[in-house]
């Protein structure tokens, strides 16, 4: 079963859950991936163990690597405020490299399994229009690891798998309802409390929102005040 091992990205939000559940689906054994890197809460940190155990993970791993000695986000730097209102070009919440260092991290773990496989939840359609989201990175990773790794260089190629790449936001919640994942236990907020509860208002809560209306599937998140 080795060809089918998988190492799955999973932040504990929408989007890696869905990607989980579509991993699990195309029959791959999954290895869950999460990274404790200093984002401003841990909610969505046990939203991820949740979701790991919930469709059957073989195995979750948290690791800890502070970006936080670098800042130059919202999300990493508690001096810059998650903005609560549409912004134009790229937004103080994008963490500089965080989805190049996260596959980096899933792909030493694949190479250790000797799994072909990384799933990773980007997003090209309704997101918030960071760069190492589009095809054109992911592409460029993959061809990375062919090349970086011992295990491609002995012919055990590497597939970068972004199965929501061109989805809508509804389109993503529709086909993991689908598959059954209970998005009640996802954390998508920048700004959650402790409990999990969104502010409703910074942008990954705005797309959520959004995207369960035009779903047309009851929005399970739980809000600090539901307006």
């Amino acid at each position: 079963m080795a060809d089918k091992a998988a190492v799955i990205l999973l932040s504990g939000g929408l989007d890696s859950a869905t990607t989980l559940a579509i991993a699990r689906d195309e029959g791959y054994v999954c290895h869950c991936l999460s990274v404790d890197y200093g984002q401003r809460h841990r909610a969505e940190l046990d939203a991820a163990s949740n979701v790991a155990n919930a469709l059957g993970a073989v195995a979750h791993r948290v690791l800890q690597l502070d970006l936080t000695a670098f800042g130059g986000s919202a999300l990493t730097d508690s001096s810059l405020a998650v903005p609560t209102t549409p912004s134009t070009g790229i937004p103080i919440t994008y963490v500089p490299a965080r989805n190049t260092i996260m596959l980096s991290l899933a792909l030493a773990w694949s190479e250790v399994l000797n799994a072909q496989n990384i799933f990773i939840g980007a997003n090209a359609v309704d997101y918030s229009g960071y760069p190492d989201c589009r095809p054109a990175f992911i592409e460029a990773f993959e061809q990375l690891a062919n090349l970086a790794t011992k295990a491609a260089i002995e012919g055990s190629r590497c597939h970068i798998h972004a199965p929501l790449i061109h989805l809508s936001k509804a389109q993503i919640i529709q086909q993991g309802h689908r598959l059954g994942v209970d998005y009640g236990m996802t954390v998508s907020c920048y700004q959650a409390d402790a409990k999990g509860r969104a502010c409703g208002e910074c942008d990954s809560c705005r797309l959520r929102q959004r995207g369960f209306k035009e779903a047309g599937i009851p929005d399970p998140t739980h809000y600090l005040l539901r307006k």
